[in-house]
């Protein structure tokens, strides 16, 4: 990231691009520089921060959120010129207590045996080093958001309770005791309002983190006084050193002011949360941070998706058909409306990353600040041409049945003679990622239609003129007869379009057919740019077998 910013911070241009884009991470970053021009003289880092629950592995909504966060840093660095230090810290809540076991775990037994803990205080269930499960799950984050490349700062709850940073702020909210309370309890449902308070002690003798009353408070030894309700024995607790934490809105905000965050994104889902966090905040002497909330995502039914329904893409599953750019793109694009994220979005997204990437060298100034790709690489795209779209790959490995990136080159090699694996190690990727996708993605869902009558002679109309063009016919020659042989049949014209010579133009149907005959799909590519890439004399052997009846079975 640094080198990229360099670059970006070496052009005078692109600065004052900057100044003037629209795009919503310089939007945000305004918001910023409107915010530290408050301060009055104060010299301290502006600091952004994520927060994970590390309850379960790193989701794909952890990749979103830390994402986002840093294009919002990055185009605050580039706005003042990186003349203001800032950090990114992602905060691990893994002091809190393990409500339930996943259900994607080993050993669930030892973990059940273990509820209420704090997560590091709980079993490591998997056959590694890591000393709890909350420590597992920390390096997987970690390891997680380093494969990205992300620059942060870790913490985790568990040692910065420990170590003491919160102690001032938890000794505040000791003070302010009625006041957090006075915020909190309106919140809540009436039967929680009698158990509910603002401090979880850790029981001394059983490690669980303990939702109880508190029965008293003292200012003068920062302690509280509660009662085990299965023993009835009654303990004093520190509410510093890690003897105790905070429920997690008031955790939020103690988190806020003793940390002095400025910036922190969250979910829709979480706008009230924040408005009562940010009173606490407030309360504790501290700023709340500025932010904004991001819709959440939905699933192939449009429904919002929830990690125990399992309805949703998870990282993995993004990363094993596509690259990490392409994700970063569908993050950027859109944040505050909510999108599907299936399996059908990953396709699209790849090809309009690569597009955006195309068109970037030629762009001004002020086009490059507002193109994605800027914000995917801050300020520094690479420059890595990819001759044939990830959809047309699809279609390739589909027609030619491809188990192999080989297979695919010996089409690409022909169709662009110089382009190989080693000159365009990009394509030579996507190629990967193509074969994996078709063969879970498109083949299972695969329906060849037999086609009428009147599609076959089409079909085989198209199949003669297809042999008869030259083998080094271009795709737009391609295409123009392909759209020429549909308009032969009254069936496949459009009288609402004209063609060159004023004659009727093509309907959706012909193609419709050609997909849903040839492909087995109802939707596909420029069928022009398709048979250059696929052959001529391989096209028409498709459509002779989609005629013998032969296609369908592969």
């Amino acid at each position: 990231m640094t080198t990229a910013l360099l670059s970006a911070l070496s052009d005078p241009a692109l600065i004052a691009a900057a100044g003037r884009s629209k795009a919503w991470p310089f939007e945000e970053a305004k918001k910023i520089v409107a915010r530290i021009e408050k301060r009055k003289g104060e010299a301290r880092p502006v600091i952004f921060e994520t927060g994970y629950g590390p309850s379960g592995l790193p989701h794909i909504g952890t990749f979103g959120e830390v994402a986002r966060t840093t294009m919002v840093r990055t185009a605050f660095r580039v706005i003042t010129e990186d003349k203001i230090p800032t950090r990114l810290l992602c905060f691990s809540d893994d002091m809190d207590g393990m409500r339930k076991v996943p259900e994607n775990v080993p050993n669930r037994d030892l973990l059940t045996a273990n509820l209420g803990k704090a997560l590091t205080n709980v079993p490591n269930p998997f056959d590694n080093e890591h000393a709890s499960f909350g420590h597992n799950n920390n390096a997987k984050l970690r390891s997680f958001l380093d494969t990205f490349g992300f620059d942060y700062e870790f913490m985790s709850a568990t040692e910065e309770y420990k170590k003491g940073t919160f102690d001032q702020m938890l000794l505040k909210m000791l003070e302010k005791y009625d006041e957090v309370m006075e915020i909190m309890l309106p919140t809540l449902r009436e039967e929680r309002r009698k158990t509910y308070a603002p401090f979880l002690p850790v029981h001394p003798k059983t490690e669980v983190v303990m939702q109880v009353p508190i029965e008293e408070r003292n200012l003068e030894t920062g302690t509280i006084v509660w009662t085990d309700p299965n023993t009835g024995e009654r303990f004093e607790t520190p509410v510093t050193g890690g003897h105790a934490k905070c429920q997690w809105k008031p955790d939020w905000a103690l988190r806020w002011a003793a940390l002095g965050v400025d910036y922190e994104m969250s979910g829709k889902d979480h706008i009230d949360n924040v408005k009562t966090s940010s009173k606490i905040c407030k309360v504790l002497g501290g700023n709340p941070p500025d932010g904004f909330n991001y819709e959440l995502f939905l699933d192939e039914n449009g429904e919002k998706i929830s990690k125990s329904k399992g309805n949703g893409l998870t990282i993995d599953e993004w990363l094993t058909y596509a690259s990490p750019d392409s994700l970063a793109l569908y993050m950027f694009q859109k944040p505050k409306t909510a999108k599907r994220l299936f399996f059908d979005v990953i396709p699209r997204a790849v090809d309009e990353y690569f597009a955006f990437l195309e068109k970037y060298p030629e762009m001004d100034a002020d086009a490059k600040v507002n193109n994605p790709v800027w914000h995917i690489h801050s300020g520094n795209p690479p420059v890595t041409p990819v001759p044939v779209s990830f959809t047309m790959l699809l279609n390739l490995v589909s027609a030619s049945h491809a188990h192999d990136k080989a297979a695919l080159w010996s089409y690409i090699g022909r169709h662009s003679p110089g382009v190989t694996p080693s000159s365009h190690p990009k394509l030579d990727e996507l190629c990967g990622y193509a074969i994996a996708y078709y063969e879970d993605r498109v083949k299972p869902f695969k329906t060849f239609r037999t086609p009428d009558a009147e599609e076959r002679q089409a079909l085989a109309k198209l199949r003669e003129v297809l042999l008869a063009l030259p083998t080094d016919a271009s795709a737009e020659t391609i295409q123009d007869s392909v759209l020429s042989v549909g308009r032969a049949f009254e069936r496949f014209q459009d009288l609402s379009k004209k063609s060159p010579d004023g004659g009727p133009g093509v309907s959706l149907e012909w193609f419709a057919t050609l997909y849903q005959v040839l492909l087995g799909q109802e939707k596909g590519p420029r069928f022009g740019s398709f048979v250059a890439l696929y052959g001529l004399k391989e096209t028409a052997e498709m459509i002779g077998q989609a005629l013998d009846g032969t296609l369908s079975k592969g």
